[in-house]
């Protein structure tokens, strides 16, 4: 990797719109992720954290503006490859988004046989890797019916590393998991980015989690339909914005 390369932000967001038909949602995003950086989309309910994410892994056009992955627009890609791009990145979704049928193995499973030309037993030996990697060994024949809200957010994990992606999305990654189980989550998540270099991205409202391993934070606000604060938590919830002061330091929750 030359130190250009290096240089380039894994995303780069500009003038980003967001809508659904006549209704805006998000308007004028700007930002940017770095390499290896654990980057939360924080605001209130509604305010367009989801909408945002859809957007940049593409399950929704922006209306304007631009998304780059390493300095190349997903949207401008030819088909074959935008094909390219899906694979630096994966997904974890809110609900895991686990096929009921399927086994664990089969699940994570999937990914490898849509994008590689790899072997049965190759991919075999690559699905016990990465179940192991989230501490699900042992667990490949059972169904997701079996599992605890946990464990299967970290089978949906599994699934999301499958392809070894550069950039790991999190859709609310602790809805539905007690404290404790979510503080394991975090840990999980900051264990792949320390130890696979990967950078992760992700959407949520815990302060516990933002506070524990978020590098850098941007907040959306419904009313204000985009960006109002953006930086280091910590900092944020010391500083002189008042709306991110005011999110970050609700209840009993410090820095």
């Amino acid at each position: 990797m030359t130190g250009a390369t290096a240089n380039v932000p894994v995303i780069a967001v500009a003038g980003l719109e967001c809508r659904y038909g006549a209704n805006v949602v998000l308007r004028d995003v700007t930002f940017s992720v770095r390499r290896g950086e654990i980057f939360f989309v924080i605001g209130g309910s509604g305010c367009g954290k989801s909408t945002l994410l859809r957007n940049l892994i593409g399950l929704h056009p922006p209306a304007a503006g631009r998304v780059e992955f390493f300095g190349e627009s997903f949207a401008d890609a030819g088909e074959a490859r935008r094909r390219e791009l899906l694979r630096t990145f994966g997904v974890l979704y809110q609900g895991g988004a686990l096929w009921s049928s399927l086994t664990l193995n089969e699940n994570v499973a999937l990914p490898l046989a849509e994008y590689t030309a790899l072997t049965a037993a190759e991919r075999d030996e690559l699905v016990a890797l990465k179940l192991a990697q989230v501490g699900l060994s042992g667990y490949g024949d059972h169904y997701p019916a079996e599992l605890s809200g946990g464990m299967r957010k970290r089978a949906g994990l599994a699934r999301a590393l499958a392809l070894d992606p550069a950039v790991v999305f999190f859709d609310e990654p602790s809805a539905g998991l007690d404290p404790l189980t979510s503080r394991k989550l975090d840990d999980l998540i900051r264990e792949i980015r320390d130890t696979l270099g990967t950078t992760c991205v992700v959407v949520s409202h815990e302060l516990a989690s933002i506070f524990a391993i978020a590098d850098r934070v941007l907040m959306l606000d419904k009313s204000a339909k985009g960006v109002v604060a953006a930086g280091d938590p910590r900092e944020l919830a010391r500083g002189g914005n008042a709306q991110a002061r005011e999110f970050l330091l609700r209840g009993e929750n410090q820095p």
